[in-house]
């Protein structure tokens, strides 16, 4: 067969023939994707389904079309992969705030509960010591007292201060009637000795001393028992949410897409992280101010229960102060009965024989031996209310230390597009603000109705504790009926944005520098869960997740 020469020109033929290998030569050599296909192979998938080396990218629909070592299905997966690890990350970030309020809420409610069973025990057993039969004959009145101050606390309809004046009362009552027991006294007439209590002050400064006591310290351990719940409910609210699909191409984006141009270990951008996370969570961000006011509130209250609120110093000592209170009548009897007698007046005597049993008569002349703290015991539910309130206050300021596990090389990270720096600013807390976004595409004309409901959720409970920290009575709220199966229908999956976590908000604007990174530690409340902290704590749980 005829050998085929060259159609061409000679010359052509003879520079083409030359160049051939220079062409070759220059021609680049595509990248292993070696890395990558462990990697992918280590998350469950076929590790076939990786190339080997890198490919054209125009199949990818959210990813880099440049040279790449994914296929359209492996973008697929690895959009689901990201959307998974970013609700596993937020669940446990959520679970363990939320575990911890609920964890709280039940210790402080079991520590209340005992507290007053271990105060009622004490003065019925020192009564009983001291009083013996007549005490046990007018028990009723002191048991009558505990069971108003346990209802009070469980959320029954009670004043607490008409209460403790009609306790006073009633005792004054009963004492009157022992101190004057030659005298016969009809029910009319104890009623108008009852209208004296206030005015002659019998028991001393004791009532109005243990009301106030008594009422700020009952306040303060109820409405703080219930912030703590009200706490764990919005969070198991605000938790269910579920990504939009832009949300989804975002998260995939900057967790999946830099392993696509073979940048396994590269981490995202510092402030890249921040548009992403708060396009994701755009209307938890609406809850951040009122969160932070609400948390605020919670540790002043906090400071009165290991202050002048404590619980466990008002009723620790209630049998001694209201012994007191009876040696201090005694003690004033005949001053007392005399302007009872003006006022009310001369009560009939009884006749000859039917004297009733006299205070001195009865053995109600002993007096309780001075309080000594040390000797008393001062716990309930194995613990103490300042421990208790130490441990919660702690427990609201660990979450600083995920601050030390964000990225922070802004010239060496992902931007989303490449290894390079991120040149957009941050864009403001809450969904009004996405409108600028440049990374996640939010529509802000439709906001989160459950999130919108906890709001004013925590903006109720918030004007409670202001009220309590001031010592005023606030209407009681039954958690029981905030949990209901709601979810959250917008934003990235976010199953925390009520906390056990003190985050303090850090702020980055402008050019992405190291400059930028700012930590504000004058924000006020400095107690207040930062969203941005949140948001960032979710997502270094996610990209620890995929770096493993």
């Amino acid at each position: 067969m005829p050998r085929r020469r060259c159609s061409l020109p000679p010359l052509v033929c003879t520079l083409a023939a030359l160049s051939l290998p220079l062409l070759l030569a220059a021609e680049p050599r595509a990248k292993s994707c070696s890395e990558v296909r462990r990697l992918y192979a280590a998350k469950g998938f076929s590790q076939s389904e990786a190339p080997s080396h890198e490919i054209s990218g125009d199949h990818l629909k959210v990813c880099s079309q440049a040279y790449t070592c994914c296929t359209q299905e492996m973008e697929e997966r690895y959009s689901q992969l990201s959307k998974h690890d970013f609700r596993n990350a937020v669940v446990e970030l959520s679970n363990h705030l939320q575990t911890m309020f609920s964890s709280r809420y039940k210790k402080f409610d079991e520590f209340f509960k005992e507290l007053l069973e271990n105060a009622e025990k004490s003065l019925n057993d020192m009564f009983v010591r001291t009083y013996g039969r007549l005490y046990m004959q007018n028990s009723e009145l002191f048991k009558d007292l505990f069971v108003e101050l346990k209802r009070y606390y469980v959320g029954g309809n009670v004043n607490l201060e008409e209460m403790l004046n009609d306790f006073w009362a009633r005792l004054l009552e009963r004492m009157f009637r022992l101190v004057n027991p030659q005298y016969h006294f009809t029910d009319e007439y104890l009623e108008c000795v009852s209208k004296y209590t206030e005015q002659l002050k019998p028991f001393g400064d004791v009532p109005r001393k243990l009301k106030l006591q008594v009422t700020r310290a009952f306040v303060a351990a109820r409405t703080f028992a219930q912030g703590l719940a009200v706490a764990r409910d919005v969070i198991s609210k605000v938790s269910a949410v579920n990504p939009t699909p832009q949300g989804t191409q975002a998260l995939l984006k900057m967790m999946y897409c830099p392993h696509c141009r073979g940048l396994t270990s590269v981490k995202p951008c510092y402030n890249y992280c921040f548009n992403v996370m708060r396009g994701c969570l755009a209307n938890q961000g609406d809850l951040d101010a009122e969160w932070n006011i609400f948390m605020g509130s919670m540790l002043l209250v906090a400071e009165r229960l290991e202050g002048p609120f404590n619980i466990e110093s008002v009723m620790d000592p209630i049998d001694v102060k209201i012994s007191d209170a009876i040696m201090n009548m005694q003690e004033n009897s005949m001053q007392v009965s005399q302007k009872v007698f003006q006022g009310c007046g001369q009560p009939k005597t009884l006749a000859q024989g039917r004297t009733a049993r006299s205070v001195s008569e009865g053995g109600f002349s002993a007096r309780f031996r001075p309080y000594n703290p040390e000797e008393r015991p001062t716990t309930a539910a194995g613990t103490s209310l300042d421990r208790l309130v130490t441990d919660v206050k702690e427990k609201l300021k660990q979450a600083k230390k995920f601050w030390s596990s964000l990225p922070g090389n802004e010239n060496e990270c992902w931007n989303g597009s490449a290894k390079s720096r991120y040149d957009f600013a941050v864009t403001g807390n809450g969904l009004a603000s996405q409108v600028n976004n440049p990374e996640v595409e939010v529509d802000i004309t439709k906001p989160d109705m459950v999130i919108r409901r906890q709001i004013m959720v925590l903006r109720v409970m918030t004007n409670k504790l202001k009220n309590a920290y001031s010592g005023n009575d606030v209407d009681f709220i039954d958690v029981s009926e905030e949990s209901s199966g709601e979810e959250s229908g917008s934003g990235c999956e976010f199953q925390q944005c009520s906390t056990e976590f003190e985050f303090n908000a850090t702020e980055v604007t402008g050019s992405s520098n190291k400059s930028d990174k700012k930590v504000n530690t004058s924000a006020a409340p400095s107690s207040g869960l930062s969203q941005a902290a949140l948001f960032l704590s979710v997502l270094v749980l996610a990209m620890q997740r995929q770096w493993r």
